[in-house]
């Protein structure tokens, strides 16, 4: 599959869902994939790109936005407290806001800088334990927690569980913004993102089905 096959299935998503053409933002996942892959994509004239590692990113980034302008890169996996400084330098949107003490962290870097990256609040649709994101009992609260620190929130994301059918976890999180009047709805990767675009996604995130299979450093 290639960035081309992805674009027109979002194109035809967008048409089933009676979505205005070109109302999805396809982040093109580029973690662990080798430069070349990157660069590749990048002269097909794609620009939105998402990472999961601030390290990562950084050794690859400054290099490509010299080259190509108009990049909007958007973090994805989680953020460390410690590596918080380095990211908002860094993304332009980080997806994976998840607990007071980052957002209180962000909110002071956005004080120190005069700036700041769009957020997204990750919701823990599935309520798993290992996944990082807010419980869905506890979003309202911290919508408000983290618009009280003036931090520039676009909506909210989830991952859902593997096992479990897509759609009631993006349902989910489409109520939940609603409620708070958020329309940013960062949800549905390769597998499931024509169901995500049908419940109101905003951002998918696609990573191999552009770039191929992974190719892991370690």
């Amino acid at each position: 599959m290639t960035l081309q096959d992805i674009s027109a299935r979002l194109s035809a998503a967008e048409r089933a869902a009676n979505r205005a053409p070109g109302s999805v933002d396809l982040i093109a996942v580029s973690k662990v994939q080798p430069d070349s892959r990157v660069r590749d994509v990048l002269v097909e004239g794609h620009r939105s790109f998402g990472e999961n590692r601030v390290q990562e990113a950084m050794g690859k980034w400054p290099g490509f936005r010299d080259e190509f302008a108009g990049v909007t890169l958007h973090l994805i996996g989680p953020l460390q407290t410690n590596k918080a400084r380095q990211a908002v330098e860094l993304f332009d949107v980080i997806h994976t806001l998840d607990r007071p003490k980052l957002a209180q962290t962000l909110a002071r870097l956005a004080q120190e800088r005069g700036q700041s990256p769009d957020v997204f609040i990750q919701i823990n649709t599935g309520a798993e334990p290992q996944k990082a994101g807010i419980l869905p009992e506890s979003a309202d609260s911290f919508i408000a927690e983290v618009r009280a620190l003036n931090l520039p929130l676009l909506g909210l994301m989830c991952i859902p569980p593997v096992e479990e059918d897509a759609a009631q976890h993006f349902e989910m999180l489409a109520k939940i913004a609603a409620r708070n009047d958020l329309s940013g709805l960062s949800m549905g990767m390769s597998d499931d993102f024509e169901t995500a675009v049908a419940h109101g996604a905003t951002h998918i995130r696609v990573g191999s089905a552009i770039f191929g299979a992974r190719i892991s450093p370690h």
